[in-house]
């Protein structure tokens, strides 16, 4: 890969330097001008000969860093999880061809996810484009692979266009429903020179919902006296909107894994992500109206379209298109989730006439859910989750990977009280955590926990240097069952024996060890609490390997 590579490309005189040779900046440097114009201060990658010269811009730049990373998936995983703790757009810097496509499935998540991420990526020179003469990483199907992933890709042809083409992308990623995006940049354009400096980027336009679908809706809000708010991702960055709206309406409030945080799980009204667990679909069906929030009501969170929700259903969202592809609403209502919310705020007088028993339904449904789910976790596991909720900040990050706890408790149970604060791999695929927490803890600052398998965390654990390198306060809880866990319990189930499930796990204490980092093997609750304790207050990483073999056993179902 470009890491490695030897062949020297892309120097000043190369293809495509006449187009500005006499100019006052360097096609790598107007990226980085773009970046820094559209607020960037943080980008993900790792230096390639088919990047080095936007590397070199960064380092000279006092406004903007580079956080490198281990691989390029990482990358794409680490931009996700900066973007998804602030609201703003990440951005991953990547080789051309191999690089490239490492970043592919990281790019993918953050699509499903909704999640604004910028990939700029190399590519071979201007002259070698589309003629398969075999040069170094040459990749003449990038762009339409990048396509299968991304809202939008461009490659750069001009010098002169370098900073436009940045910017562009960056704002229709960044326009309505939150999407990827990519822009190529040949390398010898990153070596020429350019006069051409573009004015400042234009904000992405939010807008409310039209008056008249506002004005219906508030209408059926107002005389509902069940109302319920179902909350997905794109509710997130609204939340105070959000719980303001509920407690008007005196309405519980559900969410998707994704709308975590869009209220604080420790507010009263809250539900939380518990819409496919008895008997909170029945508090569905029961509602008289359901304002949908930023969701596209996927599979999982419906039990695959299974839950019956009412037909007085009003759906915000920006993405027309996601408005009645899985439920027919009575109003779509068009437009940013936050501006939709606070335009109903302001058209609904003070909560009357609602049933007087509805939010102490939702409040009783809730119990019994935690109930039944602590029931499924053993006390190790309860334990081990009320120390986390204890002991991290309300401000830090919850990261949690694809992995038994997660599905058991961490996604469910452990407590999310602010914005932006929690995520997982929306698309269900294993190894993104560790990269996910990577970009939350540059971005926030906050300490950040992981809940990671071990299966998991094979699939990414080269980033371990990375936290060490840069410090991060990210504390891995590895899970450690030696394999498998989820896979094992559907074989278990499906076929009554077990198949390639079971791994050689590595001592992760020693892993993390060899990279500086404090580590210390848990096999009890009690040792979870006092290791968890250290660990958030220790300014950098650490790393906990829960021994899951010790611990009373966790129930999948």
């Amino acid at each position: 890969m470009g890491r490695a590579g030897v062949e020297r490309i892309g120097t000043a005189g190369a293809a495509g330097a006449d187009a500005g040779a006499t100019g006052t900046r360097t096609g790598g440097e107007a990226v980085v001008d773009a970046l820094v114009a559209l607020g960037v201060r943080h980008v993900f990658g790792i230096p390639s000969v088919h990047n080095l010269p936007v590397f070199a811009a960064l380092s000279a730049h006092r406004d903007i860093s580079a956080v490198g990373v281990r691989h390029e998936q990482a990358a794409a995983h680490a931009a996700d999880g900066y973007a998804r703790a602030t609201g703003h757009l990440g951005v991953c810097l990547t080789s051309t061809g191999p690089g490239a496509a490492n970043a592919v499935p990281g790019l993918a998540e953050a699509a499903f996810a909704s999640s604004p991420v910028l990939m700029i990526t190399g590519q071979v020179e201007t002259r070698d484009l589309g003629r398969g003469r075999g040069a170094l990483h040459e990749a003449d199907g990038q762009l339409a692979m990048l396509r299968t992933v991304v809202r939008r890709a461009e490659t750069v042809r001009r010098v002169q266009d370098v900073e436009r083409t940045v910017l562009d992308v960056a704002l229709d990623v960044l326009t309505g429903r939150p999407q990827p995006g990519a822009v190529e940049v040949p390398i010898d354009l990153q070596y020429a020179r350019t006069a051409t400096v573009e004015p400042p980027p234009s904000a992405p336009r939010r807008f409310a919902p039209p008056d008249d679908v506002l004005d219906r809706a508030a209408e059926l809000l107002a005389a509902a006296t069940r109302p319920l708010i179902w909350a997905g991702s794109g509710a997130v960055g609204s939340g105070a909107e959000v719980t303001a709206l509920a407690e008007r309406l005196g309405a519980p409030v559900l969410t998707s894994g994704g709308g975590r945080g869009a209220i604080g799980e420790d507010h009263p009204l809250c539900v939380g992500a518990l819409t496919d667990q008895p008997p909170v679909p029945d508090l569905v069906a029961d509602a008289d109206v359901v304002l949908a929030v930023g969701t596209r009501f996927q599979a999982g969170p419906t039990r695959r379209w299974a839950t019956r929700v009412p037909r007085r259903l009003l759906h915000l969202d920006v993405d027309p298109a996601v408005i009645g592809r899985n439920y027919e609403p009575e109003v779509a209502l068009v437009g940013d989730a936050g501006r939709g919310v606070a335009a109903l705020l302001d058209r609904l007088g003070a909560g009357e006439g609602r049933d007087p028993g509805w939010a102490a339904r939702a409040a009783a449904a809730r119990a019994e859910v935690h109930a039944r789910l602590r029931e499924r976790m053993g006390p190790d596991h309860v334990a081990i989750m009320e120390a986390i909720g204890e002991l991290l900040p309300v401000s830090g990050n919850i990261v949690r990977d694809a992995t038994v706890p997660a599905y058991v408790w961490g996604n469910r149970l452990l407590p999310v009280r602010r914005p932006h604060t929690s995520m997982h791999p929306t698309w269900a695929g294993i190894g993104p955590g560790l990269p996910l927490a990577i970009g939350a803890a540059v971005a926030s600052g906050e300490p950040t926990v992981l809940i990671q398998g071990d299966g998991g965390l094979m699939l990414s654990v080269g980033e371990l240097a990375t936290l060490a390198q840069h410090g991060l306060p990210v504390v891995v809880c590895v899970f450690n069952d030696r394999g498998y866990g989820v896979l094992r319990g559907i074989q278990d189930a499906q076929f009554g024996h077990r198949t390639d499930v079971d791994l050689t796990t590595p001592d992760f204490t020693m892993m993390a060890a060899a990279v500086g980092i404090p580590a210390a093997a848990v096999d009890s609750a009690a040792r979870f609490r006092e290791e968890f304790a250290a660990a958030v207050r220790r300014p950098g990483p650490t790393l906990l390997d829960v021994d899951m073999t010790a611990l009373h056993p966790l129930r999948m179902a």
